[in-house]
């Protein structure tokens, strides 16, 4: 099957897990109140699965390694710690926490700007990005401990209100947040959108993309900064969900057997949003509420890492 007639059938997949999504259970009395309950719920998970692999696609490209993602940066861990010092110092019942507006951006904020911190402080000792890496990792484990310490610390009634921000969450969607990361995205979109051939020129390796005109250097900064951006916007709109990045870009690897970052992130797209969409018709419908959707993914994910890396390791 050509790579072209592979995105067909995928748009296909989508559309009719959309479908099911939005028509199930219809009928002449609920319609009105189901669909405009549902309809904000799609877009925010079209959102959420079009950042996570389209930033964990480039960010993949930009490392050489099929193996991480963009959450080794620690932005995973910032967002939890944002979340956790606001109840810690003010309580849940502070604008922060109660309007969700104001936490969205106050979350985006801390992340990208923690991102720029760390990434200023580590080019100015060199363009190493694995030296990123590494840091970036250490910063997660840190805020991490002291997350898990505050955690400790809270009332009981308060940390309650901070589990709800540990998992990704697509119930109530607010439409003013969705509306503020789409146009985050759309610009994004356009910023990048000139550079995506360009991607295809990095995987041949630091050197070869030199050798063909590409300045590499400064390029995986501007790659490594629409990442951030997008991972923040992801996870502060829903939570974050660890291993959806993972799983759908080496599927998406295994699916497409080309190069071409135009139909390999499409594909990456399509089939996080097949997965996301899935995952919450399985917890609505068959697990009833029981679970949420990150915690399906994160199972799923982490014993495909495990797989990933007894693959490497035979290898």
């Amino acid at each position: 099957m050509k790579d072209k007639n592979k995105i067909y059938l995928l748009i296909g997949i989508a559309v009719l897990v959309v479908s099911i999504f939005l028509f199930q259970g219809l009928n002449e009395v609920n319609w009105n109140y189901n669909l405009s309950k549902r309809i904000p719920r799609v877009i925010a998970i079209v959102i959420t699965g079009g950042t996570i692999a389209f930033s964990s696609m480039i960010f993949q490209t930009v490392t050489n390694n099929r193996i991480l993602t963009p959450s080794i940066l620690g932005l995973d861990s910032l967002y939890m710690f944002g979340q956790t010092i606001v109840i810690f110092l003010f309580g849940s019942s502070s604008i922060m926490m109660t309007n969700r507006k104001v936490n969205f951006l106050f979350s985006l904020l801390v992340m990208i700007i923690g991102t720029m911190i760390l990434y200023k402080t580590i080019f100015k000792r060199g363009n190493n990005i694995f030296f990123l890496l590494l840091v970036g990792t250490v910063i997660g484990t840190l805020l991490k401990s002291m997350t898990s310490f505050m955690q400790v610390l809270i009332d009981p009634n308060e940390f309650v209100n901070l589990q709800s921000k540990m998992f990704a969450n697509f119930n109530n969607v607010n439409t003013d947040i969705l509306m503020i990361s789409m146009i985050i995205i759309l610009i994004i979109f356009a910023v990048i959108y000139d550079d995506i051939k360009k991607l295809d020129v990095m995987l041949l390796g630091r050197d070869n993309a030199i050798n063909l005109g590409i300045d590499y250097d400064k390029f995986s900064k501007k790659i490594l900064l629409v990442v951030s951006i997008l991972v923040a916007v992801s996870t502060a709109l829903v939570g974050p969900v660890t291993f959806l990045g993972l799983l759908v870009v080496n599927l998406t690897y295994q699916y497409f057997k080309t190069y071409k970052h135009s139909l390999l992130i499409v594909g990456a797209m399509l089939i996080s949003i097949i997965a996301l969409l899935g995952g919450q018709i399985l917890v609505e419908r068959i697990f009833n509420f029981s679970s949420t959707v990150s915690i399906i993914i994160n199972f799923i994910g982490g014993i495909y890492f495990i797989y990933l890396l007894l693959k490497e390791a035979r290898a």
